[in-house]
């Protein structure tokens, strides 16, 4: 049989160095899914990108063929002109690209950004593409799509942008999908419903897909076949089952050591009590008004968060988890005071267990500044958390200069000193962030936020965007900075396997409600809430005969309207958050 898409002996290099990509071959059937595993910086995506011509200026396809044979013929995309490269790409060819905030225009509605493939390729109207697009919304899992089709990429989180990527790739029903980690910036609910949707269109179609990924688990759930990429080269490529099972390459095993799962019961501690917090957040809500884009129509309100009540002791890690628009960074902003919450919430922070607690919404500008200091957050995505015109050592001294601490040599060695607590080396510091990789850029992040000796950080969504083994060496960097220094973390998240690893205490959200709370050696192996045991149904697994239960999935991760009398609540009927048994809390109607 021939292969819907066969790559042999591609090459890639920029300008006069080495080629970054070397003899790669692989080969992807009508209606077949082929994983392309690997860190960044393995040749993954450049390969991929090769086949539909969309390389950087100075990148050059040195040596290889990319036949694509589909209905429509057979084509070697390495040769065909231009003009016939635009009818392949998003028509035959499409593909999600990883950073949707990149790929989108900012000054054109998501509607009208994904409606143009079927104008182009399919010669809609106006109208029909709608129709189209609306439906595909919904089934990539927009919770209100006619809102979705007439907002602007900034005022969509970055999940929602990336299901808007991932809509427009697929409403127009290609016979090949190139999925570039398409579902990193998702959260594990939506993840396990968009790879259910991929296999659907599969089914329906008899599309291919490639899928590129470094989550072992997504790679299980999916793939057929795999191929394993390291520095631009194939390590180990064959059928799915033998590879995931017994891995031959020592890389590949190595991507399998790295990979988080939720351990075992026996392996999870348990944290002992502590009185001495932090951080407490009491019967915080926070309501947005919403403007309708139609004068007749009225203000609209959004409910961010609603009654919050959350403790961090000092020196300990809470995890809050749940989907894009639960709350979670809502929650955490207010804590930092960059928002305010609704009259009769508030938020208190202690620098000791002596002092007074400061509360934070109604503090002076010295106590601010003091605040500031103490309380510090590294953000989710490493690309854009640093100016891309400051060199490192300016950004890094920046916050001692803003607070006016040391000198100029004091503070570049303050700098040299966090750079090397984070394992990079001090002869960085000259260098601009698009020197870095993404892991490393994480680091630099992190040695930023504890240039002011601060005592709590708050990490939202810190190893996201990161490959396994990258993702790995930030959690051990931040339980040692923990460990050594008694930092305390709020720690966002919607990866699961992460929050076993590093979480004291687990809050899970879901519209803008703490709905169950526990420490994790409850959370993961009592889970009572069905949405709880949604978010720990779609954890993938990095184990063939251990798949993804959508079902389960999609009965929490649906409507609250769709769970059992117990759980089920409305805007105007809110059950209580209950303890059902010692630091075991459930929010159910008793």
């Amino acid at each position: 049989m021939t292969a819907l898409l066969s790559v042999r002996d591609l090459s890639i290099g920029f300008g006069a160095g080495d080629s970054v990509v070397k003899g790669v071959n692989f080969d992807v059937e009508a209606g077949q899914t082929l994983a392309l595993v690997g860190e960044s910086g393995s040749g993954k995506t450049i390969s991929c990108r090769a086949a539909l011509r969309i390389l950087p200026r100075t990148a050059q396809i040195r040596s290889g063929t990319i036949i694509l044979n589909d209905s429509k013929g057979t084509e070697d995309l390495t040769k065909i002109s231009e003009k016939q490269m635009r009818n392949i790409r998003g028509n035959r060819v499409s593909m999600i690209f990883q950073e949707p905030m990149r790929s989108l225009s900012p000054l054109h509605k998501i509607g009208n950004q994904v409606s143009e493939v079927l104008w182009l390729h399919r010669g809609a109207s106006e109208a029909q593409a709608r129709k189209e697009v609306l439906t595909q919304f919904e089934r990539v899992g927009f919770p209100d799509p006619q809102r979705a089709y007439d907002s602007y990429p900034f005022e969509l989180s970055g999940g929602m942008r990336q299901r808007a990527m991932i809509a427009m790739a697929m409403v127009s029903k290609p016979e090949l999908l190139i999925a570039d980690e398409p579902t990193t910036a998702l959260d594990v609910t939506t993840q396990a419903q968009v790879l259910g949707l991929i296999k659907e269109l599969q089914r329906e179609t008899g599309m291919a897909l490639i899928l590129v990924t470094h989550d072992l688990g997504v790679v299980a759930n999916m793939a057929e076949h795999v191929v394993v990429m390291h520095k631009g080269r194939v390590m180990e490529s064959g059928a799915a089952a033998p590879i995931l099972t017994d891995p031959a390459h020592p890389y590949t095993q190595q991507l399998f050591n790295a990979a988080p799962e939720i351990p075992d019961e026996d392996a999870v501690g348990i944290p002992m009590p502590s009185e001495d917090l932090i951080l407490q957040i009491k019967d915080v809500s926070k309501t947005y008004t919403l403007r309708s884009s139609k004068g007749w129509q009225g203000q609209q309100l959004i409910h961010a968060c609603r009654g919050v009540d959350l403790s961090l002791a000092r020196g300990k890690t809470l995890a809050v988890v749940g989907e894009s628009g639960s709350g979670k960074t809502t929650a955490a902003r207010i804590a930092l005071g960059a928002e305010l919450p609704d009259p009769g919430g508030e938020v208190l922070f202690r620098t000791s267990a002596t002092e007074d607690p400061i509360t934070v919404h109604r503090m002076t500008r010295a106590q601010r500044t003091a605040f500031q200091r103490k309380a510090q957050m590294v953000f989710q995505d490493p690309y854009s958390s640093l100016s891309p015109r400051m060199r490192i050592q300016d950004a890094m001294t920046e916050p001692l200069e803003i607070h006016k601490i040391g000198t100029t040599a004091e503070q570049r060695a303050k700098a040299a000193e966090m750079l090397q607590r984070v394992g990079l080396n001090s002869d960085m510091l000259k260098r601009y962030p698009h020197a870095f990789s993404g892991g490393q850029r994480q680091r630099l992040s992190i040695a930023r936020a504890m240039m002011l000796d601060p005592q709590l950080i708050v990490c939202d969504e810190p190893t996201s965007a990161l490959d396994v083994s990258v993702q790995e060496q930030i959690l051990t960097l931040l339980e040692n900075l923990q460990d050594s220094l008694n930092l305390s973390y709020f720690f966002i998240s919607h990866d699961l396997a992460v929050v076993a690893r590093i979480a004291d205490e687990v809050a899970v959200m879901r519209r803008g409600l703490v709905v169950e709370q526990a420490p994790p050696e409850t959370l993961f192996y009592n889970p009572r809430h069905p949405y709880t045991k949604a978010l720990i149904a779609a954890q993938p697994e990095p184990d063939i005969n251990r798949p993804i239960d959508l079902k389960l999935v999609a009965l929490g991760a649906g409507s609250p309207d769709s769970w059992d009398d117990a759980f089920r609540f409305t805007d105007s009927v809110i059950p209580s958050l209950v303890e059902m048994e010692p630091g075991h809390k459930v929010r159910c109607h008793v």
